[in-house]
């Protein structure tokens, strides 16, 4: 049997000293919760956290979600594609920071920091159509493909001119590749489409 630590109010941890990076294991006395994380001081850099309950988190585990900046209006109705990349975001939260939700040039767009399969959704509101609308797509689009998903608004327009398409996909991303959504619809022969940005979200985390 080793006991590591004296039952004391003070961290107990093995530090594993590496050439480029520092990792240990602990229990952190502040949180009472065994860590796992970057460096040699617990809770600075935290990996994985197993609390007194079982719960375990991962506080840097990439994950999202976020939300168009107020209404888009009279952005697609003509089969031209809305790209939610070229507007503003509200972020709801953002994991370790991948999601660029808006830094004067690249919007809504999250880069996936390592190789892996990530599940992306959207929810996605719009209102406008016309019974002129015969066809539309609603797409999350990856460097490495684009996931469609047909809708009829003609349909929707029949029923109230709104629609409410909600999809997810688990995808396989490179480190570095990035992922958006848009909209487009056909038929029209206007953009007359409108997006409501406080009901449509975008959202996503590492799987495995």
């Amino acid at each position: 049997t080793l006991t590591i630590g004296d039952a004391g109010a003070e961290d107990a941890k093995i530090v594993f000293d590496g050439n480029a990076q520092d990792f240990h294991i602990g229990l952190d006395d502040s949180t009472d919760s065994l860590t796992i994380g970057l460096g040699s001081a617990l809770g600075t850099t935290s990996h994985m956290v197993i609390d007194a309950t079982g719960a375990v988190t991962k506080p840097l585990q990439p994950a999202f979600q976020a939300q168009p900046t107020g209404d888009n209006n009279n952005v697609t109705g003509d089969a031209t594609t809305f790209s939610v990349v070229n507007v503003g975001f509200t972020e709801i939260f953002d994991q370790n920071g991948d999601f660029n939700h808006d830094d004067g040039t690249n919007r809504g767009k999250f880069t996936a920091p390592v190789t892996g399969r990530y599940l992306l959704g959207i929810s996605c509101f719009f209102s406008g159509l016309t019974s002129a609308s015969t066809s539309g797509v609603v797409a999350i689009a990856t460097s490495n493909r684009t996931y469609n998903r047909n809708l009829n608004p003609f349909n929707v327009a029949n029923v109230g001119v709104n629609g409410n398409y909600n999809f997810c996909i688990l995808a396989d991303m490179d480190a570095n590749d990035a992922a958006n959504f848009s909209l487009y619809v056909n038929g029209n022969g206007a953009k007359v489409v409108d997006l409501a940005g406080s009901q449509s979200t975008f959202y996503g985390h590492l799987v495995c």
